[in-house]
């Protein structure tokens, strides 16, 4: 988890103009007013268990089974989205073994050979 990403306690599913989304927030009374206010329709929002990212929260509501039809095709939808931008900030490492990698070799430098090359850089 990088540390700008945000946590949330409520997440869940709601269908505005008769679009179901995904919805997240921290204050569950509060977020379903605002949905109600705005019009929404087939509000579907449940606390998590402790705060979660948006990837962890719909991990979640997908392993609880607590989404079906259109909330559970936004919720699919949304959580494959989020896999695909994690996995875009993944490393990989690929064809490089430990072993090939070399370090320089060491060359003996006396301590007048080391002031010399300080005092020519330094002019």
């Amino acid at each position: 988890m990088s540390k700008t990403e945000k946590l949330f306690t409520v997440a869940g599913t709601a269908t505005h103009n008769g679009v179901t989304k995904a919805r997240f927030a921290n204050d569950l009374v509060a977020r379903i007013k605002i949905l109600n206010k705005a019009g929404a329709t087939n509000i579907n929002l449940v606390e998590l268990p402790r705060a979660m990212t948006k990837l962890e929260a719909l991990k979640y509501l997908s392993e609880q089974g607590i989404t079906e039809g259109d909330a559970g095709y936004a919720v699919s939808a949304k959580l494959a989205e989020k896999t695909k931008i994690a996995k875009k900030g993944e490393v990989k490492v690929a064809g490089v073994k430990a072993s090939k990698v070399k370090a320089p070799a060491k060359k003996a430098v006396s301590a007048e050979q080391l002031l010399k090359e300080v005092g020519e850089a330094s002019m």
